[in-house]
């Protein structure tokens, strides 16, 4: 299955990772290779969609903690991961891509509704 966008606006997009807990990828559209060859323009926006969804994700699920990653070893352009993570996930406090720690029953608030505050906040920024 396609990983829905939530957002794309003429720079970046941002879809929603299959998983357990929220966990939403920005990239960029054109493929670099490595964050230092991101425009420094684009390399803000970049930092500034981050922090956007990093406050919504705080602010409407109440995580434990946030985690930020990207590897791009197997897929090798620019994107980050953000994820709220929570201490009843099946994996923590590792990795959403170590070892499983336990079976998990998150009640999470509805996901459309975080991805629709996602959507509005990016709208108002960058728009």
């Amino acid at each position: 299955m396609k990983n829905q966008i939530i957002y794309e606006d003429f720079s970046l997009y941002i879809t929603k990772e299959e998983s357990e807990i929220p966990w939403l990828k920005i990239f960029t559209k054109e493929p670099y290779k490595e964050l230092s060859d991101v425009p420094i323009g684009l390399r803000k926006k970049l930092w500034e969609t981050y922090d956007l969804i990093e406050y919504e994700m705080i602010h409407y699920y109440h995580p434990k903690k946030i985690n930020m990653a990207s590897f791009a070893n197997i897929l090798p352009r620019v994107h980050i991961h953000v994820m709220a993570r929570f201490e009843e996930d099946s994996f923590f406090p590792q990795p959403m891509w170590g070892e499983k720690q336990r079976d998990s029953n998150l009640q999470l608030p509805p996901e459309k509704e975080f991805h629709r505050r996602v959507f509005h906040a990016l709208t108002q920024k960058h728009n």
